[in-house]
C-alpha cells in the first residue's frame, strides 16, 4: 500500500470537517443549501453548488462519507504518487465538477457527495494500473482493477438507464469518470503500470 499522501490527506479532512460542521458544529445556521447541487429549475440553485456539493455528504447517514473515504484513503495515494499533487489535485476537482454538470444535465434532484470526483480517481488509478490485484469487502477473492472499475460504471450505466437504483446520482459516477478517464489518456499515462 502506497503511504498516505499530502493532497488525499487533505482532501480527507476537508471533507470530514465540511460533514462534521453542517451536521454538528453548526447544524442552527442551516448552511446544507449551500453545500447541496439544486437542480437547475431550482430557486435554490446557484452556481458555486456544483463546487461545494462535492464536499458534502448525505446528512442522514455515515455511510455515503465512509465509503467515500475509504475509496479516497486506499486508491488516491496510489494515483497521487503516479500524478504528482498538482496533477491529482486538478483530475479530483475537475471530475467533480464534471459530475456535477452530469447530474444537472441528466439527472433530477438535488446531489451531494464525493463520488464523482473519486470515480475519476478510481478510473484513473484503473486505466495506469489495469491489473493491480483489488479487493472489495466482504469477498475473499482478488480482482483486476480495471475489471473491477469497469463493473462499479456498467452498474452506474445500467442503474442511471434504467432508474433501477434510485437516490443514487449514477450520472453524476459516469461524469466523474469520463473526467479521470479523459485527463489520463490526456497525459499519456494508461498503462504506465505495463512500462
Amino acid at each position: 500500500m502506497v503511504p498516505l499522501t499530502d493532497v488525499v490527506k487533505n482532501l480527507l479532512i476537508i471533507n470530514v470537517l465540511v460533514y462534521l460542521t453542517l451536521n454538528f458544529f453548526l447544524p442552527q445556521f442551516n448552511l446544507q443549501p449551500y453545500f447541496t447541487l439544486f437542480p437547475l429549475d431550482s430557486e435554490l440553485f446557484r452556481p458555486f453548488q456544483i463546487v461545494t456539493s462535492m464536499f458534502n455528504h448525505d446528512p442522514h447517514g455515515f455511510r455515503h462519507l465512509l465509503f467515500n473515504m475509504m475509496a479516497l484513503y486506499f486508491i488516491g495515494p496510489i494515483v497521487e504518487h503516479t500524478l504528482g499533487p498538482k496533477r491529482f489535485l486538478f483530475l479530483y476537482l475537475s471530475a467533480g465538477l464534471l459530475s456535477g454538470i452530469f447530474h444537472l444535465f441528466l439527472s433530477d434532484g438535488p446531489a451531494v457527495g464525493a463520488s464523482g470526483a473519486i470515480n475519476g480517481v478510481m478510473i484513473s488509478m484503473a486505466l495506469m494500473y489495469p491489473n493491480l490485484k483489488m479487493m472489495v469487502f466482504p469477498f475473499p477473492f482478488e480482482i483486476r482493477a480495471i475489471v473491477l472499475v469497469g463493473l462499479f460504471l456498467a452498474f452506474d450505466l445500467f442503474s442511471g438507464i434504467t432508474h433501477s437504483s434510485t437516490g443514487i446520482a449514477h450520472f453524476a459516477h459516469l461524469g466523474g469518470a469520463a473526467m479521470g478517464a479523459f485527463l489520463t489518456y490526456y497525459w499519456g499515462l494508461s498503462n504506465v503500470g505495463r512500462r
